[in-house]
């Protein structure tokens, strides 16, 4: 019998007798299982992470700021400079004017729901037709609040993740007392781990006459590089201009490398626990095969299909362990709200955990690398197994 026919042979036979191993293979399986699940809820952070700073960019967005600033807690811009800006090249308009948005930003101490402990949050200080440059920004509980009061809106996020900051709610920061009137959502994005109000009222707040911020709906995503030169090359303006995309991908940065580096640690570390527990579970497989396979080669079987059998049944393991590791990440991690510190800024942000089919997919391959892992020395074995030996043992 030619080779790729005992292979095919050998192993349908060796897989039709695997519930006879139910116990063992088991727990082969559920250790598997187990490293996946842990392994994409951390990378399910990453993904969270990113997708809320890219749901916030548009590419026709830009985002001044003072040249050298890489945060806008570190960027000041004054009012005669917003109007320079203003008048650039590039900026869009509708029939309401031009669609510009000076922003300032601090952050304010609001305690946790769950730990009770105070974070840092974002209160952004915009006018009232900062939507229209936001254009994802929306009212979904209350209303919007009136220019010269001191009055919030909410993002979903945060209202969801700290406590005081429901509708009705009142709360003192700086030198004022502020009432809640709105929770706003911006379909997922980084606006929602912030909180709004006049931006008149938080200058006088704070005691401030400058912005940290000023965002520019740009007449195309093409317009982008006119307006940028006409602002850096201006005399009277030191700033830096980036596309809004850019920017939040920078925020992003070092979460995204904290979570890889964690989570890969932590992968191999458990993969090591779960590659141990495939081997055992090889070992047995081959020791209660020990008839079987010396059967098999005394009848003529080839050491190649006994290793391919082997192989195949540790990669069944680790393929059966993944899909139900990626399960129980999908059902138990997916859509899970936390908060996170920003580096860049300091403050937190609110997300969701994301588990993506390309998350999915790396599981999968990673619990099937176990499962070949813990098979390699198994399957050595049983084609090394001395024929004579084994026959006498039956």
């Amino acid at each position: 019998m030619r080779t790729p026919a005992q292979i095919a042979t050998v192993t349908a036979m060796n897989l039709r007798n695997l519930p006879s191993r139910a116990s063992t293979a088991a727990v082969a399986m559920i250790g598997i299982a187990g490293v996946v699940a842990v392994m994409l809820g951390v990378l399910s952070i990453r993904e969270g992470f990113r997708k809320t700073l890219e749901t916030t960019g548009s590419p026709d967005v830009a985002l001044v700021l003072r040249a050298g600033s890489n945060s806008e807690m570190s960027s000041i811009i004054f009012k005669d400079a917003v109007g320079v800006i203003e008048q650039a090249p590039g900026v869009a308009s509708d029939a309401n004017g031009k669609l510009v948005s000076p922003e300032a930003y601090v952050v304010v101490d609001v305690p946790k729901r769950t730990t009770n402990t105070p974070a840092n949050v974002p209160l952004r200080g915009v006018n009232a037709d900062a939507v229209r440059v936001h254009k994802k920004v929306h009212i979904v509980d209350g209303r919007m609040f009136t220019p010269g009061l001191n009055e919030l809106i909410v993002g979903r996020g945060a209202a969801g993740q700290f406590t005081g900051l429901d509708v009705g709610s009142s709360v003192k920061w700086g030198r004022t007392t502020w009432n809640v009137v709105g929770i706003f959502a911006a379909d997922g994005g980084l606006p929602e781990s912030e909180i709004w109000a006049d931006g008149r009222a938080v200058q006088d707040a704070y005691n401030r006459t400058s912005v940290q911020t000023v965002r520019v709906k740009l007449e195309s995503p093409e317009a982008f590089q006119t307006f940028k030169d006409a602002l850096t090359s201006d005399p009277r303006l030191e700033v830096s201009v980036e596309r809004e995309p850019d920017f939040y991908a920078a925020q992003s940065k070092y979460i995204s490398f904290f979570a890889q580096v964690f989570g890969g640690i932590l992968a191999f570390l458990m993969g090591l626990g779960a590659v141990f527990g495939a081997i055992l579970t090889m070992y047995s497989a081959v020791a209660a095969r020990t008839r079987e396979i010396a059967t098999l080669r005394a009848l003529g079987f080839g050491a190649l299909p006994i290793v391919v059998s082997v192989l195949a049944e540790a990669l069944l393991l680790g393929l059966i362990g993944g899909v139900v590791g990626g399960v129980i990440a999908l059902l138990w991690f997916n859509g899970m709200q936390t908060t996170t510190l920003n580096w860049q800024s300091f403050s937190q942000v609110t997300f969701a955990f994301a588990i993506t089919p390309a998350l999915l997919v790396t599981g999968i391959t990673y619990a099937l690398l176990l499962g070949l892992v813990g098979g390699m020395l198994p399957s050595v074995r049983a084609a090394r197994l001395p024929i004579t030996q084994a026959l006498r043992e039956m």
